[in-house]
């Protein structure tokens, strides 16, 4: 091949991946557009209603913030606010610590930990009125198919 074919097709290639590499990253964005945005940190999986099995309690997390803060309510079955409700990473694993100081419920707490294997949210209640602790889990409401 002559010189001028060969400096032709070098830009023919440049061009094609330049409109390439911009269509790819306008593609790729698209999706970030449709959904949440992410904070970045994992906590995103537990934005979703969630209920205690053995009782029909309820946790809404409507979303959370890179710091952690989730914007939360628990439900049994009134609604209430949570007087502090935040998730943490402890390695790859994320934490959740709620608690309540209204309707009766004078400082109770979860402590739980999301099974990403299980979809579940499984830790310790502690009920502040009883100072009694115990062991439950969270399962994710999943929207019907």
């Amino acid at each position: 091949m002559n010189q001028s074919v060969i400096r032709t097709l070098s830009i023919i290639a440049i061009v094609l991946g330049v409109f390439a590499g911009t269509a790819s990253a306008q593609n790729e964005a698209a999706p970030e557009t449709a959904t949440a945005p992410s904070t970045g940190t994992g906590f995103d999986t537990l934005v979703g209603q969630w209920v205690r099995p053995d009782g029909g309690y309820r946790i809404t997390i409507r979303g959370v913030d890179a710091a952690g803060k989730l914007d939360a309510s628990y439900a049994n079955p009134s609604p209430l606010p949570f007087a502090k409700a935040e998730a943490s990473m402890e390695g790859d694993t994320i934490q959740v610590f709620l608690e309540l100081r209204a309707g009766g419920y004078n400082g109770s707490t979860y402590n739980l930990t999301y099974e990403a294997a299980t979809d579940r949210l499984r830790g310790v209640y502690y009920q502040a009125v009883a100072q009694q602790k115990y062991q439950v889990y969270f399962e994710r409401i999943k929207p019907p198919q």
